[in-house]
């Protein structure tokens, strides 16, 4: 998750999603913020505090946090090197990663309607309500729009303060909770990516430190918000995700200028489909891991 975030283009969301750990991020993550706000308003600070604290997936959230440290400290300047030296190739890669990757919300999408619809028949109630219906559709034919959209944008040329880098790292953090979205992309429409990945290189606190405070106000606004709309609006919101991904990859087109103006495939056509190829294979290998686990899981039961 740490590597590909400092990949215009690529999402830690998506990431999590395929590995398997989306959700025990986000609880986790809620659990946190719910835990300060109890240790701050109450009731019962101290022990709300400690209630909260027990529902973070610690196994899960402690690994990420050591593996994203340590790979923004150490990939950040050769990933980045790596697009600016071989962006087609690149974006072939990660473009047959993330199409791959589009499976997932979707199949999360449909075995949660197939876990409802078993506790509907287990209590003799209809299940005709429990399937994708034409308003999920819509609503992932929506963002995959905005999506198509938003990354279509020209970058922009923005001055590092911190009136500018609070609210773009407060938006671009949105990227680790919401797959298809990348924050180094949204970083680079701002202006604000080359900066960035100079900062976390040579550990320029100067300019970290608002960055930071932007991830901070950033996590609670969106984290608390789409852990509400995951509980509530569960379909509703995988199918959001799901356009959100499809929109994004024209991010990840091979072949564009440094206006991100779309062009044909040129000489190099086969080689960038067989890294397409590769890259749609290696997360293919996990998402098929990961349904057998869960399948035998379930069985398990």
């Amino acid at each position: 998750m740490g590597a590909v975030e400092t990949v215009p283009g690529t999402s830690g969301g998506t990431v999590a999603l395929v590995v398997g750990i989306y959700y025990q991020i986000i609880d986790s993550a809620g659990s946190v913020i719910s835990a300060l706000r109890r240790l701050i308003t109450g009731p019962d600070r101290k022990e709300g505090f400690k209630q909260e604290l027990s529902k973070v997936y610690w196994s899960v959230v402690i690994p990420v946090l050591i593996g994203m440290v340590a790979a923004l400290f150490t990939v950040a300047g050769p990933m980045a090197n790596l697009m600016e030296a071989h962006p087609v190739q690149m974006r072939s890669i990660f473009f047959g990663m993330v199409l791959a990757s589009v499976s997932v919300p979707v199949r999360m999408m449909l075995r949660g309607l197939e876990i409802q619809r078993r506790n509907a028949a287990a209590l003799g109630r209809g299940t005709s309500d429990f399937r994708v219906k034409p308003h999920h559709i819509v609503f992932g034919i929506v963002a995959a729009i905005t999506a198509f959209i938003l990354v279509s944008l020209p970058p922009a040329n923005a001055e590092a303060n911190i009136w500018i880098v609070v609210p773009a790292a407060a938006i671009a953090v949105s990227a680790l909770v919401l797959p298809g979205l990348s924050g180094s992309f949204l970083l680079l429409t701002f202006g604000l990516y080359e900066s960035t990945m100079r900062a976390v290189s040579e550990l320029d606190l100067g300019y970290l430190a608002p960055f930071l405070l932007g991830i901070l106000i950033g996590i609670i606004l969106v984290v608390k918000s789409l852990q509400w709309l995951l509980n509530n609006h569960h379909t509703t919101t995988l199918a959001v995700l799901t356009g959100v991904m499809i929109g994004g990859l024209r991010s990840l087109w091979p072949w564009q200028d440094a206006a991100r103006n779309l062009s044909a495939p040129g000489s190099d056509l086969w080689g960038c489909i067989g890294l397409a190829a590769i890259g749609f294979a290696a997360v293919m290998v996990l998402v098929i891991l990961d349904a057998k686990l869960a399948a035998r899981d379930e069985a398990s039961v």
